[in-house]
């Protein structure tokens, strides 16, 4: 690939091209799935590719392949060029000349590769077996592992030459239980960078919990009752709400955040971090997709609103450094701006602590609709809901087909505090438990 990547690099020079890049990803991923003791699923594949970007005039042009000899070399410096020609937008743009030290982050775990697929179709089977006999309730289900190994490279023509190669693994367990014609859904997902470390019984097990708990939920009367999120709930509303601390979402009018550095805009007990050098988490990476190296950011700090994320552009345009957060997706993805481990720090107290203080309310476990009913600009959100109803602090009744009404900007500001149950559902969105206070909701 070195070969390949000096030829690109002096081949779009001597076509005038005056700064380029190449963004090179090699990628290798394994998944199966069991269903009800038979495999269902099963699949095994490599790919590569290269996406290319170069400034022509001031103008940034892309293009990309996923083939590497002679011919494709001209393909790219053309299509960059084209592209270039084509580009309408006036901003700054720049490539990364590289020099910072890059954080040390062990992200590749070597005895991964080696695991066998036979050895990883054990582990599906076995929390197969584990989820399905784990209650007479269980019905159906399914049940699976995936492995994926990713390296990537950037090499410009400022000299700069980086790139890292990351490991993971995953498990899974989503059984439905029945009870009569009343059926429920769980799920439950572990997320690894060492085979060793998975743990089968605990995932099957809470995935059984989530299913059985669940059965013969139904909604509650209208009216306002006290909230508590769970991490599941919290990160899935993070998730949509997170491109309101994006540079490039506040420099098009979209972030009603604009402005506010500086100003405390949630509670106290609010403190979000961006952190991409944390070994366990789905989003970490060494540097970001321009090669800057990567750091810690605050975003919320004692509920004071600390700055926007940025890439090389939009912290141009704002006048300040690139936090670190260049993203693309895929090789061939123009260059935007996105978190990379996003998480609400922990507060202090268990999850049973702070039900206990709450007494009576509504625990909120999982929440569905986000794309239609939640609206990034205006931070307003309706969404449908399940979980269960506390009476003096303990579990009461299965809850569903509740519709939670309010804004994620009122929400950080009426935040009560958080549990010390840190987890990153997903892999990337963390929070512990969370009370939000009182809030709308619909029911029956």
């Amino acid at each position: 690939m070195k070969a390949f990547f000096d030829k690109l690099i002096n081949s779009a020079k001597e076509a005038g091209i005056e700064a380029s890049e190449a963004y090179y990803v090699e990628k290798e991923s394994f998944s199966l799935m069991q269903a009800n003791g038979e495999l269902v699923e099963y699949s095994s594949n490599q790919t590569r590719g290269l996406g290319f970007r170069g400034l022509v005039n001031g103008r940034m042009g892309y293009a990309s392949t996923e083939a590497f000899d002679e011919e494709t070399v001209q393909q790219l410096v053309k299509g960059v060029k084209e592209s270039a020609e084509l580009c309408e937008n006036d901003d700054v743009q720049m490539l990364y000349q590289g020099g910072d030290e890059l954080p040390e982050i062990n992200l590749y775990n070597p005895e991964l590769d080696k695991v066998t697929p036979e050895v990883k179709l054990e582990m599906a089977e076995n929390i197969d077996k584990l989820a399905s006999g784990a209650d007479p309730r269980v019905d159906t289900g399914s049940y699976g592992l995936e492995t994926g190994k990713e390296t990537v490279r950037i090499v410009n023509s400022y000299g700069m030459d980086r790139s890292y190669t990351e490991n993971v693994c995953i498990i899974y367990s989503q059984p439905n239980a029945r009870d009569g014609e009343c059926v429920s859904s769980g799920d439950y997902l572990q997320l690894k960078r060492s085979f060793d470390e998975l743990n089968p019984e605990m995932v099957a097990q809470k995935s059984v919990e989530r299913a059985v708990n669940g059965l013969n939920a139904n909604p509650v009367p209208s009216g306002n009752y006290h909230i508590i999120l769970e991490p599941g709930a919290m990160t899935s509303l993070m998730g949509v709400f997170a491109t309101i601390f994006s540079g490039e979402t506040e420099q098009k009018g979209l972030s009603l955040l604009s402005g506010r550095i500086g100003e405390t805009v949630a509670a106290p007990c609010v403190t979000l971090v961006d952190d991409p050098l944390l070994p366990e988490c789905f989003g970490s990476r060494p540097f970001d997709a321009e090669g800057v190296a990567s750091r810690r950011n605050v975003l919320l700090e004692k509920g004071q609103f600390k700055g926007f994320l940025h890439n090389l552009k939009t912290a141009a345009k704002a006048g300040v450094q690139s936090t670190g957060n260049a993203s693309k997706a895929g090789f061939s993805g123009s260059v935007r701006v996105s978190p990379s481990n996003l998480f609400f720090e922990k507060g202090n107290i268990s999850k049973e602590e702070m039900l206990k203080n709450v007494g009576d309310g509504i625990v909120i476990s999982s929440v569905s609709g986000l794309h239609a009913g939640a609206n990034p600009v205006s931070g307003d959100f309706s969404l449908l809901s399940k979980g269960y109803t506390i009476k003096d602090g303990k579990r009461d009744l299965p809850v569903e087909r509740i519709t939670v009404a309010g804004n994620f900007y009122e929400l950080l500001k009426n935040i009560r505090g958080f549990a010390d149950d840190l987890t990153f559902p997903h892999g990337s969105v963390g929070s512990a438990t969370v009370d939000i206070g009182e809030m709308a909701v619909s029911g029956s």
